[in-house]
């Protein structure tokens, strides 16, 4: 059964999530971004670019020619993708076909309007007898 990860308490949201990216690709581990608003998903990509570059995060969009060997794919929607590891939700909503992941992986901001959909996919998945860890990030990029 699938994992659930809350990693709350961000200061900044894009920020940690790109800490946390950097984490994964550090333990070569692969991960999907849902992160169907465009403007979202160019903060990613930008903060990703700008980190140290001696922690270079190698990323692509899903609809690039490189998705199928590129470890960090950002995705605006989540069929046909390479690989169903890793999923890292940047929408106020529950993933589609998130189930199909090992883990997915959930940062939330202390910003009303990223706060309250999350407690309610938080609801959902524990509703659903998913096993939910929160992680808190407060103090933390």
């Amino acid at each position: 059964m699938t994992q659930i990860f809350f990693y709350h308490g961000a200061a900044d949201r894009i920020a940690a999530a790109a800490g946390l990216i950097a984490k994964a690709w550090a333990q070569r581990k692969p991960l999907v971004v849902y992160a169907p608003d465009p403007a979202v998903a160019g903060a990613l990509d930008r903060a990703l670019w700008t980190r140290n570059p001696l922690d270079f995060v190698p990323h692509v969009n899903a609809g690039s020619p490189l998705a199928g060997e590129t470890p960090v794919i950002i995705a605006d929607r989540l069929d046909e993708l390479p690989q169903d590891e890793r999923l890292m939700n940047l929408s106020g909503e529950v993933p589609p076909g998130f189930s199909r992941f090992t883990s997915v992986i959930e940062v939330v901001s202390e910003e009303p309007e990223v706060r309250q959909p999350a407690r309610e996919r938080f609801k959902f998945y524990k509703d659903r007898g998913y096993e939910v860890q929160a992680l808190d990030l407060a103090g933390k990029a």
